[in-house]
């Protein structure tokens, strides 16, 4: 079983971190990851930087920014993992924009992520149905789990097909904004929470966007498995640098 799978089968509620790879500094990638978990984070989201981020909002645009700068690159960040399951055992999901997989290869990227022990991708510009006819089979060839997002304008028809062709999480974007641009749920986030939950769909949902505190960490968890944070994460190793990551884990839960 996918360590995702697993995971998601504990009774806890899953605190997922987002950070992008290669920030602040280039080489700071795994000992995040290392500190992240030593925290008691559940999940950790490795962002792979793309010079033209759609669902980024201006922290997480400029912390990828940032990366490219310093020189992180796909094969950058496969060398940077390729030990990584020597310290680290909880999920580790790449999240990143389609056209620097198709630049390296589909298969070839699967096939890498396979080896260093990345359980799952979260493509946001992969539309479902491209993913379902051309590129699932490879995914499931190299045991990885894909994770579609959700917004509150996604129609009820494409929710259930999303989740017929998912096995691990749906990835429930808080609102139609970008990252990083909430502060607090109101009354019609929450109503579109609980109208996802009442579905009844097989795949549990984690929830993104919005989720910077303590407050909002267990509003969203509430009415879903687990949350999503990062550009409050991304904020603190700006402010803080990436000694005080235990400091940050500890406020929100």
């Amino acid at each position: 079983m996918n360590r995702i799978q697993q995971k998601l089968q504990e009774t806890k509620t899953i605190l997922s971190i987002y950070f992008s790879a290669g920030y602040p500094n280039l080489n700071d990638t795994v000992q995040i990851i290392q500190d992240l978990e030593k925290s008691g984070v559940d999940m950790i989201e490795i962002g792979l930087p793309f010079s033209d981020p759609l669902a980024d909002g201006p922290t997480i645009q400029a912390s990828s920014t940032q990366a490219l700068h310093n020189g992180m690159t796909t094969q950058v960040l496969f060398d940077q993992l390729k030990d990584i399951r020597k310290t680290v055992s909880i999920p580790l999901v790449i999240m990143g924009y389609f056209n620097p997989m198709l630049q390296y290869g589909i298969e070839n990227f699967c096939k890498k992520c396979a080896e260093i022990g990345i359980d799952g991708l979260i493509i946001p510009d992969l539309p479902v149905d491209v993913y379902a006819e051309e590129f699932k089979a490879t995914f499931e060839k190299y045991g990885l789990l894909n994770v579609f997002l959700i917004t509150p304008q996604t129609s009820e028809e494409r929710i259930r097909f999303i989740d017929s062709v998912s096995d691990g999480f749906i990835y429930m974007v808080s609102s139609a904004s970008v990252t990083g641009s909430q502060s607090g749920f109101g009354s019609t986030q929450e109503t579109y929470f609980k109208r996802i939950a009442d579905m009844n769909l097989k795949n549990p949902q984690v929830i993104g966007f919005g989720i910077n505190n303590k407050e909002t960490f267990n509003q969203a968890t509430q009415f879903a498995k687990g949350a999503i944070i990062g550009s409050a994460f991304i904020t603190h190793l700006t402010e803080k640098g990436t000694g005080k990551i235990e400091e940050f884990v500890k406020a929100i839960r």
